[in-house]
């Protein structure tokens, strides 16, 4: 549309329309809401489709200046004159002032978006775990002079790259994400633990792969948040190759602030907010709660199943080890041995049995390493969500709703020194003090209550995280079965090769009636 607008020359009351009837979550006006705006005046149809003809939107949206030419045009239709672009041009003066009424009447008129496209979180399971998959491999320990430290390989799938970190870099990089996202499930970390000798001892060991895999658990359920995984602090992590990325890291929370300073409608978050989100927090808390309970059981059992085939592996092993030595005895049997003819053929097959014993061992021990992997795993990381839910629960309790209430206290200190200073005269300058603090206070106090509506916002949609990531359940199962189908098959088929080879051990019979 032609015809330049200088803002400086836009009465206030255009400023006020835009205001009333933009976008909450955008800064443009949607074209819908211009045309009913235009079906309010009381312009002829064909004035109205020579102004309608002069609308120049993009993606079905005006820009504000688009919006302010319009109103003009709207202003000089209803004076009676041509709805022209050309007016704009000649327009030296403050643009004429449309009768529209009264602008915060005009926002009925707004797009109001429904609450599922702000507030609903449109993801599935199978999205969420596409969005990355993150690696993380422990690499030699590096000596210095006077310490030695762990490193880690990670290698994200997404950005198809591989950058090398210490547990220091992870407490960093949690550090600043809690900050920018304090109203998220952020994962906690695996304790540091202070190592007198890496990799020295088998406690050690055991704890350095636990916390491996505690890191890896929490790197991939970060890299998989649906608001996480698109900030710069991730990208930052997994990413960056310098040589200091602790201080990136902060000094990219410097430049952004948390969450609330930066989301869109994080000051709007009451309107999108259901009546009765107190009631849908407390059952779904309750609900999230026995969920947790249960899967910290299903854990429990299949990590003594993991460790049982582990120890099935274990003694295998030295069963055929034990059978390996009785048959390896060379002593000569005394005459009175009624067996002496045929112990020699006994005795070596006893000692060729060590062998599928050690097969049998291996099997076993690789059947404790899936149900691991595969299945403990898998809990562990749905554990992991499912506390970091609880922990946020209870940050927003004891951090939010406790530091208004606490402002709240102060405030009311603050009117009753303020009623006493009316009563008793003071000094006029410790008067103005007190009243500008009071101000300040009540401005704190806001900015708390719509902190307070958008940790709300932001528990809302990470309880749906909780939801989505149900189905998880089916793929743990999935992987049990999966486990036990292939382990029984695998130590079955060995032991059916085992079981002919006993034939000359019981004379021709192949063990199914030992002669006893």
């Amino acid at each position: 549309m032609a015809g330049e607008i200088n803002e400086g020359s836009v009465p206030a009351y255009y400023r006020e329309v835009y205001e009333a009837i933009r976008c909450r979550t955008d800064e443009r006006v949607h074209v819908d809401v211009f045309q009913r705006l235009l079906q309010r005046t009381d312009i002829s149809k064909p004035v109205l489709g020579q102004i309608a003809e002069q609308v120049d939107s993009t993606d079905g949206f005006l820009s504000k200046l688009s919006l302010y030419k319009l109103l003009a045009l709207i202003a000089f239709a209803q004076q009676g004159k041509q709805p022209s672009p050309k007016l704009l041009e000649n327009c030296i003066q403050e643009l004429p002032k449309p009768q529209l009424g009264e602008p915060r009447e005009l926002s009925a008129l707004r797009m109001q978006p429904a609450q599922e496209d702000v507030l609903t979180m449109s993801q599935t399971l199978d999205k969420l775990l596409g969005r990355d998959t993150v690696q993380l491999e422990l690499i030699p320990e590096k000596k210095g002079l006077f310490l030695k430290h762990v490193e880690y390989q990670v290698t994200s799938q997404r950005f198809k790259i591989s950058v090398y970190r210490r547990y220091s870099d992870f407490d960093v990089f949690h550090e600043v994400l809690l900050q920018r996202f304090a109203y998220r499930v952020v994962p906690a970390l695996p304790p540091k633990r202070m190592l007198k000798g890496v990799l020295t001892s088998v406690s050690e060991r055991e704890f350095i792969e636990c916390r491996r895999r505690a890191l890896g658990r929490f790197i991939n359920l970060v890299a998989r948040h649906p608001f996480f995984s698109e900030d710069e602090l991730v990208k930052t992590f997994l990413t960056f190759s310098g040589s200091d990325v602790q201080s990136k890291l902060r000094d990219a929370y410097k430049k952004t602030g948390d969450e609330f300073m930066t989301n869109r409608i994080a000051t709007l978050a009451k309107e999108y907010l259901p009546a009765d989100i107190q009631a849908q927090f407390s059952t779904s808390r309750e609900l999230i709660r026995n969920i947790h309970n249960s899967f910290q059981k299903l854990r429990d059992r299949a990590e003594k199943m993991a460790e049982r085939s582990k120890e099935n592996a274990t003694d295998l092993l030295m069963f055929g080890r034990e059978l390996s030595t009785l048959g390896s005895d060379g002593s000569s049997l005394p005459s009175l041995a009624s067996s002496r003819s045929t112990w020699g053929t006994l005795r070596q097959s006893l000692k060729s049995l060590s062998v599928e014993f050690a097969v049998l061992s291996d099997k076993a021990a690789q059947q404790g390493r899936r149900e691991e992997d595969d299945v403990v795993e898998k809990l562990n990381i749905f554990l992991d969500l499912l506390q970091s839910y609880r922990d946020l629960c209870e940050r927003h309790e004891k951090g939010v709703l406790h530091e208004h209430q606490r402002a709240l206290h102060k405030y009311g200190l603050m009117k009753r020194q303020m009623m006493s200073a009316s009563v008793q005269p003071k000094e006029q300058a410790s008067v103005e003090q007190l009243e500008s603090r009071i101000v300040q206070q009540e401005n704190a106090i806001q900015t708390m209550e719509l902190r307070n509506y958008f940790s709300l916002f932001c528990l809302h949609q990470e309880t749906q995280l909780i939801f989505i990531y149900l189905p998880i359940t089916s793929h743990i199962l999935g992987a049990f079965v999966n486990s036990q189908v292939q382990g029984h098959r695998e130590m079955g088929a060995v032991w059916n090769e085992l079981q002919p080879k006993l034939g000359c051990l019981f004379g021709g019979n192949n063990g199914s009636k030992p002669p006893i």
